[in-house]
C-alpha cells in the first residue's frame, strides 16, 4: 500500500484497495495516485474533498505530457471521484469529453491474401547477433497469436509450464483484471508448437519462457513490434511507406476474432448465442468487447435479418 501524507490519503488507499479487491492491477494506477496525493498535500493541504479546481490544476500539470499519459490520467482521476462519491465523499467527476479518449487505434484485418503474404515474410526472419534465435522464435509465437487470438503480451510472456503439448491446451495467466483461462489449439499449430519445443530445448539458455530472446527473458513488446512491422513492409514490396496501412501485432487478434464471427455468420448461427463463447476464450470482461468485432466486418456480411444489429450498434466498445 502506497503511504499518503495530504487529508485524501485514507480515499486514496481505499480506492487502490477496492481495485485490488476487485483483482484488478494498479501498476498504472498507483504511480498517478501518487503524484496526485503529492499535488495535493502540497497545493491543497487542508482539502478533504477533491473539488474541481483541484483536478482541473493537477491535471494541466501534466499538460505537457504525452497525449496518452493526459489521457490516462484523466481516467484515473475520473475513476477515483467516482469512487470517492460512491463511499460518501465529496469529488468532481471530469467531465468524458475532457482528456477523454482520442483517436482511438482503428485495427486493421488482413485479408487472406496479406496472411499469406505476410507469414511467408515472418518466415524469412533472419538471426542477428543479438537475437540469434529469433529465427526459430517469432514465427511460431505470431502464429499462436493468431490462431489462438492471444493478446501479444500473453504470448511474449507465456511460460513453458503452461502449455500443454500432449493436450494442445494453453492456460493463460496474468492477464487484464486477473482473469486465468484456457485456449486450445488447433492439431497443426499444437504439431507446430511440438517441434518448435524440441528446437527450444537446444537453445543453449536458461528460459522459463516458451518463447525466449537470447538472455531468457520475455521479448519486449517493442521489439515484436519492430519485426512484425518490418515483415510487413517486406510483404507489401509494391507499397510506399506512406501509403502501406499502420499495423499492430494485435490486429492478429482481430483478424482471428472477426474471422471466427463471419464463419458462424455464414452458418446461419445465432450470434446471440455463439459471442459469450468467444467472449470467454478471448479473456473479454464484458460483451461489448466481444460484439465491437461485428462493427469491424464487412457491410455486405451484417444484413441477417437473424441478427439484432441495432442492439450491437448501443454496445460502446472497449478492446
Amino acid at each position: 500500500m502506497i503511504e499518503c501524507n495530504s487529508l485524501l490519503g485514507p480515499y486514496i488507499q481505499g480506492f487502490l484497495s477496492y481495485r485490488e479487491a476487485l483483482f484488478h492491477k494498479n501498476s498504472a494506477h498507483e504511480p498517478i495516485m501518487k503524484s496526485l496525493d503529492r499535488f495535493c498535500a502540497k497545493r491543497f493541504p487542508f482539502s478533504a474533498v477533491l473539488t474541481r479546481e483541484m483536478v482541473l490544476t493537477w491535471m494541466e500539470d501534466s499538460s505537457g505530457s504525452h497525449g496518452r499519459e493526459c489521457t490516462v490520467r484523466g481516467s484515473v482521476i475520473r475513476e477515483f471521484a467516482m469512487y470517492m462519491n460512491g463511499i460518501g465523499g465529496a469529488a468532481y467527476v471530469l467531465p468524458e469529453k475532457m482528456y477523454g479518449r482520442t483517436n482511438a487505434f482503428v485495427p486493421y484485418i488482413f485479408t487472406d491474401d496479406e496472411l499469406i503474404r505476410l507469414f511467408a515474410a515472418i518466415d524469412r526472419i533472419s538471426p542477428s547477433a543479438a537475437q540469434p534465435y529469433k529465427q526459430e522464435v517469432l514465427p511460431v509465437m505470431f502464429r499462436l497469436i493468431y490462431t489462438c487470438g492471444l493478446r501479444p503480451a500473453e504470448a511474449r510472456t507465456l511460460k513453458t509450464e503452461n502449455i500443454y503439448l500432449d493436450s494442445g491446451e494453453v492456460l493463460i495467466t496474468g492477464t487484464k483484471r486477473n482473469k486465468d483461462r484456457i485456449v486450445v489449439m488447433s492439431e497443426d499449430m499444437r504439431t507446430l508448437c511440438v517441434d518448435y519445443n524440441e528446437r527450444r530445448t537446444r537453445f543453449p539458455l536458461e528460459s522459463n519462457y516458451f518463447f525466449p530472446r537470447a538472455d531468457g527473458e520475455a521479448f519486449a513488446s517493442s521489439t515484436i513490434l519492430r519485426e512484425f512491422q518490418t515483415c510487413w513492409k517486406i510483404a507489401n514490396p509494391n507499397i510506399s511507406e506512406e501509403s502501406l496501412p499502420s499495423v499492430r501485432v494485435y490486429d492478429l487478434r482481430h483478424r482471428f476474432a472477426t474471422a471466427t464471427v463471419q464463419r458462424w455468420l455464414d452458418e446461419g448461427a445465432d450470434l446471440n448465442a455463439k459471442l459469450p463463447f468467444l467472449r470467454a476464450y478471448m479473456g473479454h470482461t464484458s460483451f461489448a468487447q466481444t460484439a465491437y468485432y461485428i462493427h469491424l466486418l464487412p457491410a455486405n456480411l451484417t444484413q441477417s435479418n437473424a441478427v439484432d444489429w441495432a442492439a450491437f450498434d448501443t454496445l460502446i466498445p472497449e478492446v
